[in-house]
């Protein structure tokens, strides 16, 4: 975030007070957007913008993040929380710019659903090739997100490029191929309506036909969909939950199943764990206007990008001894909501190697969204483990990390912290 103070018509000493007060309430970082030209191959002429974090990992994981129609690349930087997320955690966001009338992104042409084909798809895997060789961004990390367009375009860009994307969250999107045309027209009233319906056998050779032969891993999908979306409407969502659960080859009958907010449903396909292969979170109430607050994390997670590689297992978090923690949990709360501050002291001799805090919540609180740790399940007793950069607390040293939640009108404290099955003193 940058914020720009313009103080006129006051003291110098003043002028330094605001400035001052802004700066620590929220502090900019000197990273910023920055275009780039010359990209590689781009038959369309889209425009690339970049945004390299302060503290960019030795071999930064890649995502790809698609605007809108109407939209840009500078706009979804502004809009959304990808690249604060970026400073938290190290990776490189591509903000790719679609330069035709109405902005919209190419997800019908022929030469858009095909590997290789032409278009748009083939102009963003040139910026994705442009970071991997100029900002050593690491091939077996690369992501892509988008909203409304940029939701269908994650689509499209899991089925023409298995072999770049390792997984992708569209946000309002639509299947695979729902949108071809061969009119020439960049819209479809019949899939934006939800009326195509296939099977997932139909839906699933879709995708298989963009890149024939193809026989790699395929990559994993997460879907957001609000079910009174009236612009491309709630129809695809199980539309594209059933094109890529037959890609993974998978029952369309969840794994699992729970709510982390009351108007969420996430359901898991292939697995229970937060790297399945498929993953759709419907939004109860929700008309076409994602992403919202904290959805922005849900993805990351589902990457694995806030704990190291994807797809690696949670470890085991080191025994600690009796007596050895301690926890100071401060709370700031409001009306309908709170944020908390968590301090872990380890008070004994040795190090922790990585952590899991277990707590139980008071009833009618609910997470929204969690820094410098991630937090499992949202409600009741929840844990909350280590990311990647602060798994060891030294002997004698404490870290901290925080959260958002809701409440219903209990803003009471956690009883009890146990630490790798420990009781820890509450301070």
């Amino acid at each position: 975030m940058r914020i720009t103070t313009r103080v006129l018509g006051a003291s110098i000493a003043a002028a330094m007070f605001v400035i001052a007060w802004l700066t620590m309430a929220s502090p900019a970082s000197p990273a910023s957007l920055t275009e780039v030209t010359n990209f590689g191959t781009n038959p369309s002429g889209l425009r690339m913008h970049l945004y390299v974090p302060d503290n960019v990992a030795a071999r930064p994981p890649i995502l790809v993040a698609v605007h809108y129609c109407t939209g840009s690349g500078p706009a979804f930087y502004s809009g959304t929380e990808f690249a604060s997320l970026a400073d938290r955690y190290g990776f490189i966001v591509i903000y790719p710019s679609a330069t035709r009338s109405g902005a919209c992104f190419d997800v019908s042409s022929p030469q858009a659903l095909k590997h290789d084909g032409g278009s748009d798809p083939v102009g963003i895997v040139s910026m994705v090739k442009y970071v991997e060789q100029h900002n050593n961004g690491d091939p077996a990390q690369v992501y892509v997100t988008g909203a409304s367009s940029g939701g269908m375009m994650t689509n499209v860009l899991l089925g023409d490029y298995p072999d770049v994307f390792k997984a992708g969250a569209a946000f309002m999107g639509v299947p695979f191929g729902c949108f071809a045309t061969t009119d020439g027209s960049g819209w479809n009233s019949a899939c934006a309506n939800g009326t195509i319906i296939k099977t997932p056998q139909e839906w699933g050779d879709l995708v298989r036909g963009a890149f024939p032969g193809y026989t790699g891993a395929r990559p994993r999908m997460q879907l957001w969909h609000g079910t009174e979306d009236a612009t491309l409407r709630y129809p695809n969502f199980q539309e594209e939950i059933k094109q890529w659960t037959n890609v993974h080859g998978l029952s369309q009958t969840p794994a699992f199943t729970d709510h982390p907010q009351s108007t969420w449903t996430r359901t898991r396909y292939g697995g229970t764990g937060t790297n399945v292969a498929v993953e759709g979170v419907s939004l109860q109430g929700i008309g076409h206007s994602l992403p919202q607050g904290g959805m922005a994390a849900a993805v990351i997670q589902f990457f694995g990008l806030d704990a190291g590689s994807p797809g690696t297992p949670t470890p085991t978090p080191t025994p600690t001894p009796a007596g050895a923690c301690r926890v100071t949990y401060t709370m700031n709360t409001w009306n309908t909501g709170f944020t908390t501050s968590v301090t872990i002291t380890n008070t004994s001799a040795s190090p922790i190697n990585t952590w899991a805090l277990t707590f139980t919540l008071p009833s009618g609180q609910t997470v929204t969204s969690a820094w410098n740790a991630t937090i499992s399940p949202s409600s009741g007793q929840v844990t909350a483990r280590n990311v990647s950069y602060n798994a060891t607390i030294a002997a004698g040293a404490s870290t901290n990390f925080g959260f958002q939640a809701t409440h219903s009108g209990n803003t009471g404290k956690p009883a009890a912290f146990t630490l790798g099955g420990t009781t820890c003193a509450i301070a």
